[in-house]
Parts: structure tokens; C-alpha cells; sequence
């Protein structure tokens, strides 16, 4: 693993560098999430690293997992951050599936949420995965996709 992620950092300094950018990076390992995470630190350019809605830190992490998957032969999760955003739409997305669980609690019906990326819904799932009283499933196809968080049966 170490080999991985100093490859992964080396990855996201020449892909930054390419793209004109002065920031610091961090590779480490996320167990949790079994993946290689990415930490950007950067005082200008933080809003340009992260895009409109996350697109370009989610295009940089789609590219940094490609360019790791070539040099390497193995597919390695990755996950990039800049400037703690990520980690404060995680947060988000808890207390959304949160709050969305209790509210399918108390009315008994499935309570839908669109809009969401696939890493996004991964993260509600992974939220309410132990929560004994509420499942959640993916439905919809393609950009139509969707989840919904309904009490057991």
C-alpha cells in the first residue's frame, strides 16, 4: 500500500501541476472507505479544484483512479478532497439520510431523494446500513437514478 499511495501522490501532483495549479498534497490510506485518499490544500484555488456542484474534484478523482489503474494493473478506489469539502458533504449527506430515516419512520412511506451522484447515494447507504428499522435501495436508471429510504416490513 505504501508503493500505491506514494505513486497516487506523485499522480495528483503532476495532474495539479499540469493544470496550473499550486496546492499540497496528501495521499493516505482511508480504511474505512477501502481507498486511497487525497488531500489538497491549496489558498487560491480552492472553489476552481472543487467546480460547480463538486464536477471537477469528482473529474479528478475519476482521472487520478485511471491514471493509477494503468500504471498499477489493479483498481484502486480513490478518493480526493480539497480543502475539507468533501468531507463537510458527507456530513451533509448524514444528516440528510438522518433526518430523511426519521421522517420515513414516522409516516411509514418511502421517502425519495433524486439528484444525487452515485457516491452520494453510496454514502446514505452506508449510513443507514445499520440502522435496523429503515433499507434503502437504489432505483432508476441512468441519470434518472434515485434512492429511497423506507422503514422494514
Amino acid at each position: 500500500m505504501k508503493k500505491t499511495l506514494s505513486l497516487a501522490e506523485k499522480m495528483a501532483n503532476e495532474l495539479l501541476s499540469l493544470m496550473g495549479t499550486k496546492a499540497q498534497v496528501k495521499a493516505s490510506e482511508d480504511k474505512k472507505n477501502e481507498a486511497v485518499r487525497i488531500d489538497i490544500e491549496t489558498e487560491e484555488e480552492t472553489g476552481l479544484l472543487i467546480g460547480r456542484h463538486g464536477e471537477t474534484i469528482e473529474a479528478i478523482q475519476s482521472i487520478l483512479g485511471m491514471m493509477l489503474k494503468k500504471k498499477t494493473g489493479d483498481w484502486v478506489r480513490i478518493i480526493v478532497d480539497v480543502g475539507g469539502w468533501r468531507e463537510k458533504q458527507e456530513e451533509r449527506l448524514r444528516d440528510l439520510a438522518t433526518q430523511t430515516a426519521e421522517r420515513a419512520k414516522e409516516t411509514g412511506e418511502g421517502q425519495p431523494l433524486y439528484n444525487l451522484s452515485p457516491a452520494q447515494r453510496r454514502v446514505i447507504h452506508l449510513t443507514l446500513a445499520d440502522d435496523p428499522d429503515i433499507e434503502t435501495e437504489s432505483a432508476g436508471e441512468d441519470e434518472e437514478r434515485y434512492l429511497i429510504i423506507r422503514p422494514k416490513k
